[in-house]
């Protein structure tokens, strides 16, 4: 089992910036892949970014340029660092880590980019 908790999340203005944290605790020797996904209101769930065990990263177009995401090993934490901030990128962002069999999910943290 793979307990994630996601922290960081809150309101920020346009431009501003807001960095997300995903501590990961129990059986993480087996993940493969984390990512960190959002779901805007009234729309499916994207990826946003992953990245590896070996360090391997992956990005939505819409964030390219604007979002980093980074590992911790030591502190068993993934970090989604959001810069340029839009209101676009109002949502819930959930951590997922993914084993070779199972797959789990934090509870979410809210992002709300406004002015």
């Amino acid at each position: 089992q793979v307990q994630l908790v996601e922290s960081g999340g809150g309101l920020v203005q346009p431009g501003g910036s807001l960095r997300l944290s995903c501590v990961a605790s129990g059986s993480i020797l087996r993940i493969n892949v984390i990512g960190w996904y959002r779901q805007a209101p009234g729309k499916q769930c994207e990826l946003v970014a992953l990245i590896t065990s070996g360090g391997i990263t992956r990005y939505a177009d819409s964030v390219k340029g604007r979002f980093t995401i980074s590992r911790d090993n030591a502190k068993n934490t993934v970090y989604l660092q959001m810069n340029s901030l839009k209101p676009e990128d109002t949502a819930v962002y959930y951590c997922k880590a993914v084993e070779t069999k199972n797959t789990y999910w934090g509870q979410g943290t809210q992002v709300t980019v406004s002015s």
